[in-house]
């Protein structure tokens, strides 16, 4: 609008009537860059406005600049360097400005073309999340809409931020100040709106729900709780009641679980948020609702009218969940032809191993196959659309080893679908995990408190088994069910895809690796060594025209709680490059050296005695404190320090001031002021025993 006064004075003679229709015509333009047409599935791909692009969440691109042909000459057209933390988020880019979320939540913006810092925002999360810091590692992503950027925190907060300037323009705690939730996962906006759901079911006796604002004000508009809450308070809607008919117990005294802390998609042709719901809480369904019932809405696809909330259907992948198998992935939208009829369709490739083609409209199951390793059942039977479950997998009487585990075969790095060749593309994982009960009376657990992590069953991942700790690359055609080609990839922990009209695929690999790879067959056609592990979601877009290839490179995430086979590429907490990084075919930028691969060695100790009943007690503590940081057998694998290398163990003083008073706690190590000093004696002597462990394997070598 700002040509609008020079080009009135230029033409001076037009008529009244004349003057107005183009004025409407350029607001026209104007709004038409912020009405939701750029997030249309079927939009021109200049931008990449949304975590999936658009609304369909296809992370699908239909520029072709860089195409299969092309693809040899991409190079870095310039990179930028970040700070610690995590760095395996989604950005976004609009108007040729990349605007990135890392850390806890630091903003930044760039211009596309050069990489030049345009501003920062840093909302101080670590410092104000309490303990909430204790469950999360940080942003996967941000949305923007209307000149504006959104975005979580770990504290709860949701954030819009000028996106010319990153002034904060409003800020709403979307959860209570004194609870376990969190917030990790991208919002979503459509229609002048914004949602966000949660996370926190690990590790509290919390109910899950969503939350949709005005995207201009923040004023809240409807929340939809996904597991209903005690009877005797009444239900806030139909879909409660019904919901509570299949639970048992006093299920509400442990929450519930249901979190949505990463899956929600907006569909406009029918105007409807599609939910992924996450598991329960405690996992063991014994005790959270006496081992009876399917437990709505756990891990299901919830369909919500989008401008009210009310609920319009469910479909669950896993009834009476209890191995952590959360419906919390990705889900996309499309219209596919099935059977020779055109059917409106919704994706998903959760946890539990099996790849659903949903009807949309009704929520009725049309196919359900194994893209994964599955143990735990035989099949989905599409006439109830419930799974066959295997005998032994609830591990009443026995443990129970089931593939996949607890981690699934498909995290929250998101799968890709091109269109044109109804082909998913899938990073899958295989890692299978032991669930038993012994020791655990569900009649009497009690969850810890402390936002410790205890799911109500102990927890087994053996990776020595074969196929364990190994992930792929899978096209599928979504049509027919079949597996078009695989791509073995490197190491249990892969990134997330994207797919585009160039005919290509792009995905990070755990080793350091960017590829690109021909669609129709899996063969790689191009590949760049980041020199640290690309777990991000790549994105592509316009700048001037010329089209341009973004992604994340860094180490992090819930990845790291898997120990030595994640952490064996050696990419280390604070020594690791993270960075932007931009390519295009005419790129002419150089890399900067990487530091070169971790490898652990152990802080001298010389007064480290062993203790076994004490290092035992510091196990189960620092299990349920500390392990979903800095990993299994204390190996992290680039989210936290290496605690074997840290000399701050070796120390109580020292180790007492970090831990329990919180002297990191701005670099997003959290506080534990109200453990006993006796856990924390046994969890650092713990930490000294593996070191130890470890400098004496070290010298025999």
């Amino acid at each position: 609008m700002r040509l609008l006064p020079g080009f009135l004075k230029s033409r001076p003679c037009f008529a009244p009537r004349t003057l107005m229709a183009l004025c409407g015509l350029l607001l026209s333009a104007q709004a038409s860059a912020y009405d939701g047409a750029h997030l249309h599935d079927d939009s021109d791909g200049r931008d990449w406005p949304a975590f999936g692009r658009t609304y369909g969440e296809q992370h699908f691109s239909p520029l072709a600049e860089i195409n299969e042909n092309t693809v040899g000459q991409l190079k870095l057209a310039w990179s930028y360097d970040l700070p610690q933390g995590n760095s395996v988020s989604a950005p976004v880019a609009v108007d040729g400005v990349i605007y990135t979320a890392t850390g806890y939540s630091v903003v930044r913006a760039l211009d596309g073309a050069t990489g030049k810092l345009l501003w920062t925002y840093d909302p101080q999360a670590a410092k104000v999340a309490g303990r909430k810091l204790r469950a999360g590692w940080g942003i996967r992503g941000l949305a923007y809409w209307n000149n504006k950027i959104y975005v979580g925190t770990q504290d709860g907060r949701l954030l819009a931020l000028d996106a010319k300037t990153g002034r904060p323009l409003w800020s709403v705690l979307t959860v209570d100040k004194n609870d376990v939730r969190f917030i990790s996962g991208p919002p979503r906006v459509f229609n002048g709106n914004v949602i966000i759901g949660h996370g926190g079911a690990d590790v509290g006796s919390i109910r899950g729900y969503v939350t949709t604002y005005d995207a201009e004000t923040g004023r809240q508009l409807w929340r939809f709780w996904t597991v209903p809450g005690n009877p005797s308070d009444g239900f806030e809607n139909p879909a409660m009641e019904m919901a509570a008919k299949t639970w048992a117990g006093e299920w509400w005294k442990h929450g519930g679980g249901g979190t949505v802390w990463n899956a929600i998609t907006y569909d406009a042709e029918f105007d409807t948020i599609y939910i992924g719901v996450g598991n329960g809480a405690p996992w063991n369904h014994k005790i959270r609702s006496a081992g009876k019932g399917d437990n709505l809405f756990l891990t299901s696809v919830v369909a919500l009218d989008a401008k009210t909330g009310t609920y319009k259907w469910h479909y669950q992948t896993t009834p009476g969940e209890a191995w952590d198998y959360n419906a919390s992935m990705d889900m996309q939208l499309a219209t596919l032809m099935i059977g020779g009829e055109r059917r409106k369709v919704l994706m998903q490739a959760p946890k539990n191993g099996f790849f659903y083609v949903i009807d949309r409209t009704t929520g009725k199951l049309i196919s359900a196959e194994p893209y994964a390793k599955v143990t735990w059942a035989s099949h989905i039977d599409l006439e109830s659309g419930r799974p066959v479950e295997m005998p032994g997998i609830r591990y009443e009487d026995a443990p129970a080893t089931l593939w996949p585990g607890p981690n699934g075969a498909h995290s929250w790095m998101p799968m890709s679908f091109d269109p044109r060749r109804n082909l998913v593309f899938i990073p899958k994982f295989e890692m299978p995990g032991t669930y038993d009960q012994t020791g655990i009376d569900p009649a009497k657990w009690r969850r810890p408190g402390g936002s410790a992590t205890d799911v109500g069953a102990n927890i087994g991942l053996d990776s020595s088994l074969p196929e364990a700790g190994t992930s792929a690359l899978v096209a599928r055609d979504v049509t027919t069910q079949k597996v078009v080609w695989q791509v073995d990839t490197p190491g249990f922990w892969n990134g997330g895809t994207m797919a585009t009209a160039g005919n290509l695929v792009f995905q990070g690999q755990a080793d350091g690796l960017f590829n690109a790879y021909a669609s129709a067959t899996g063969k790689r056609l191009w590949s760049f060594d980041a020199g640290v592990g690309v777990l991000a979601p790549p994105i592509t877009y316009q700048v001037k025209g010329r089209q341009q290839v973004t992604v994340l490179s860094g180490f992090g995430s819930s990845g790291a709680l898997f120990g030595e086979k994640v952490a064996r590429f050696g990419w280390e907490a604070r020594s690791q490059a993270r960075r932007i990084l931009t390519f295009t075919l005419d790129g002419t930028a150089t890399l900067p050296p990487s530091p070169p691969p971790y490898v652990a060695k152990a802080a001298h100790d010389p007064a480290f005695v062993e203790d076994a009943a004490q290092q035992q007690r510091g196990l189960m503590v620092y299990a349920k404190r500390c392990l979903v940081c800095h990993g299994v057998d204390v190996a992290a694998a680039g989210l936290a320090p290496d605690l074997r290398a840290s000399t701050i163990p070796a120390d109580a003083a020292t180790f007492d001031k970090v831990v329990r008073k919180g002297a990191l706690v701005t670099r997003g190590m959290p506080r534990f002021e109200e453990l006993p000093r006796g856990e924390i004696a046994a969890v650092r002597q713990y930490i000294r025993s593996v070191a130890h462990r470890l400098a004496v394997e070290g010298a025999a070598r």
